[in-house]
């Protein structure tokens, strides 16, 4: 049968085959095979599974050797060298850690495997989050030597919001502080550990694992250091093994049945009714159906071990991935049911290619994706072309002529689907969707409300880290401008906003990698040389004391003589009770004398000089003006008034005395009471005021007000402080005034004497 290929050294080839994966060594053309029927298998067995775990875990590492041990790739990649298939971008072959999320995919006994490695650092979270959104199970992996870590934290929980069935792999056994961490997963992931392995030896001695199902002990003899791990020794145990080792496989073994036999009904009455005598003599697939149930049920989670970069354990793994995770018929979503067989599908990450345009990644949950036809986005209520779909291999992708539900697909061509958009296959279809979710929700007597047929989108954090950008020059200004819009729409955690008051342009991220990587990519991507500066506080102004001003403007302009007399006052006002704005009146007496053109020049000047003031040229608040006089000789232009105006005002706002006023935020911090006194003595010396502490679950929540100016860089000090336990979040409160010594450095600072 004919099908499509990538040839990853030249041009698209069509070529007639039936082996997985050709290597033609003498031209280095590595062709992969995508074969329509392996893609649109059966749906149980497929699995959507996501690699998460803190940074440095061995996420990348474990991939690598699945593709390599599925016969994808032929040379086992390293993150140390760079030459891993998920860590393709520039950034992340230098930094040695992921980025962006990557889609592989793959086949493992008869199992189609559509596998993501999502990143550890938590500037990139949101990459976790979508990843998660539209996977169906998730391998956390631990470092063995360091049990849960911080991100693991967050990638645990975000894992239980999506309802997700996860299954542990203990990595880096081979590191002499590597300890068997399932105390540290009960206790800090308040997760059930079903322990499936025992590992043999420790440290450097580590040589293989324990099957307790089957009472097979799987060994890997490496002969030397490049040694790939694909062949291994399985053997049963027998009493010529190390009786030690022997003894606690039957301990293990013992605690492992009673555990599931609590946990799952149908096993415990298996158990009791045909094996009372002897537990031991269950058989082994019947405990594995049995933890299969457990975990699906997400009453337990299977934990197995071994050591990635030393090539042992990754086989029983992809094993383990498909007999305990779940296919995608095994998880249900109310709102797929009312397309039944028509399309619905999920839009969960944008990518920019300079030669194809948006490339948008879809999770397909009903129906059949084909090229060449009109999809409907209902978020966007707009229909667009696919021109092309493609199998997605990490940055090498294979074109398909068709994807059936359960997969995950690349598709070409929609130019308006952004992250979140849930896509059908036309209008009538969603109408239909819509009256059939209608017909039952009225059926079993609920709200209306229900009845929406869009699939629930992505949520995304707020920033926590601000800092402007401008381009090289001003004719650049229209291209870094198109170069964000590209970047925003690849990652909503990217915010883009203009600050009215300086005009400069902000980026709004996740943390300070997140900027960096940013700022590279839009130099290396888009060729535009980009500065980053450090964000400028929006300062306030208003005046200490009520002072009066008086100014004539007698001035001829070609024939005709401009002469206006104005008298006012200004005093300060409570900012709270007139909400932060400026206040303007007339005496009675001169409301009735002025002419409604006259009055809009003397407001107008009034108003000009609001937006300037006295000290530092910052706009004011709280301050009230009274016109108490205005006399305009006759031929006088409004102009000329607005003129009088703006200089008796700032005559009388520079009598009155300046005041700064500084942007106060509302802080709250959640964080373990571990790390409370750090955050504490932090925030006192940022002149932070505490307002409350709260308990939420095992965690402090820390409510206070700190000036804007003192928070610079402050996601990357609290991350510090707390080993990355804590989170945080910042809204504007009020503006409240600086005190002397604090407004005097301000001063100087700005005029260039400090």
């Amino acid at each position: 049968k004919n099908n499509w290929f990538r040839n990853l050294g030249c041009t698209f080839v069509k070529i007639s085959i039936e082996s997985e994966l050709v290597t033609d060594r003498d031209f280095n053309v590595e062709i992969l095979l995508c074969s329509e029927s392996r893609i649109n298998s059966c749906v149980y067995r497929i699995r959507n599974i996501g690699i998460m775990a803190h940074i440095d875990a061995g996420k990348t590492t474990t991939t690598e050797r699945m593709l390599y041990y599925a016969g994808y790739t032929r040379a086992l990649g390293d993150v140390d060298d760079g030459d891993t298939v998920t860590d393709f971008m520039a950034q992340e072959r230098e930094r040695g850690i992921t980025i962006q999320s990557a889609a592989v995919s793959f086949d493992w006994k008869s199992h189609r495997i559509n596998l993501i490695d999502t990143p550890g650092h938590v500037d990139f979270t949101l990459e976790v989050e979508r990843a998660l959104r539209v996977l169906d199970g998730a391998v956390a992996v631990f470092d063995a030597s360091a049990g849960v870590e911080a991100q693991t934290l967050t990638v645990w929980r975000q894992a239980e919001k999506h309802h997700i069935p996860c299954v542990c792999f203990l990595n880096k056994m081979d590191k002499p502080a590597a300890n068997f961490c399932i105390e540290s997963i009960r206790k800090k992931l308040k997760a059930n550990p079903v322990l499936l392995q025992i590992p043999v030896g420790s440290g450097k001695n580590f040589t293989g694992v324990v099957d307790l199902l089957t009472s097979r002990k799987l060994m890997w003899k490496m002969k030397s250091m490049r040694d790939d791990g694909r062949v291994f020794e399985v053997k049963a145990l027998d009493r010529s093994d190390d009786p030690d080792l022997l003894q606690v496989v039957s301990d293990a073994r013992t605690a492992l049945i009673e555990q599931v036999a609590d946990l799952d009904d149908e096993f415990a009455e298996l158990l009791l009714t045909d094996f009372s005598e002897n537990f031991d003599a269950i058989p082994s697939n019947k405990l594995q159906e049995a933890v299969r149930r457990v975990t699906l049920a997400r009453k337990g989670v299977p934990v197995l071990c071994g050591s990635s970069l030393r090539n042992k354990g990754v086989q029983p793994l992809l094993d383990a991935i498909t007999a305990y995770l779940p296919a995608p018929n095994e998880r249900h979503h109310d709102v797929v049911r009312w397309y039944k067989d028509d399309l619905c599908a999920l839009a969960f990450k944008v990518l920019h290619d300079k030669q194809r345009g948006p490339l948008v990644f879809l999770r397909i949950y009903s129906g059949t994706l084909k090229p060449q036809t009109a999809l409907h986005n209902i978020n966007r209520n707009s229909t667009e072309r696919m021109s092309r779909l493609l199998v997605p291999f990490a940055d090498q992708h294979v074109e398909i002529p068709s994807m059936t539900a359960g997969n995950i697909a690349l598709t070409v061509g929609l130019k308006q689907t952004v992250t979140g958009d849930t896509i059908v296959s036309s209008k009538a279809s969603a109408a239909a969707a819509a009256h059939r979710a209608q017909n039952d929700n009225e059926a079993g007597k609920r709200s209306r409300e229900c009845a929406s047929v869009i699939l629930s989108g992505v949520e995304v954090p707020d920033p926590v880290f601000f800092c402007t950008i401008e381009p090289p020059s001003m004719s650049k200004q229209a291209d870094l401008e198109n170069v964000l819009n590209c970047l925003q729409r690849e990652d909503p955690s990217l915010k883009v906003r203009l600050d009215p008051d300086s005009g400069q342009t902000i980026l709004c991220g996740m943390g300070e990698l997140h900027i960096e990587i940013i700022h590279d990519r839009i130099r290396r991507e888009y060729g535009i040389e980009t500065h980053l500066g450090p964000l400028q506080v929006a300062y306030r102004e208003t005046v200490l004391h009520e002072a009066s001003a008086s100014d004539t403007l007698d001035r001829t302009v070609g024939e005709r003589r401009h002469v206006v007399t104005v008298e006012l006052a200004v005093r300060p006002v409570d900012i709270t009770s007139v909400g932060g704005s400026c206040e303007l009146a007339f005496t009675e007496e001169l409301e009735g004398q002025l002419s409604a053109e006259m009055k809009e020049a003397v407001e107008n000047g009034v108003h000009s000089s609001f937006l300037q003031g006295p000290l530092l040229g910052y706009p004011l608040q709280g301050v009230s003006t009274l016109i108490q006089c205005v006399t305009i000789e006759p031929g006088t232009s409004p102009a000329m008034v607005s003129a009088c105006v703006s200089r008796c005002m700032l005559k009388a706002l520079r009598l009155a005395g300046g005041q700064v006023l500084e942007p106060v935020m509302s802080l709250e911090v959640t964080v373990g009471e571990d790390h409370l006194s750090s955050v504490l003595g932090d925030l006192a010396q940022r002149r932070g005021t505490v307002r409350d502490i709260q308990s939420r679950h095992d965690n402090k929540v820390l409510l206070a007000t700190v000036p804007l100016a003192e928070m610079m860089g402050y996601s990357t000090v609290l991350r510090t402080l707390t080993s990355g336990n804590a989170t945080f979040s910042l809204e504007l409160d009020t503006y409240e005034a600086m005190n002397p010594q604090e407004q005097n450095t301000l001063l100087k600072r700005l005029s260039g004497l400090l």
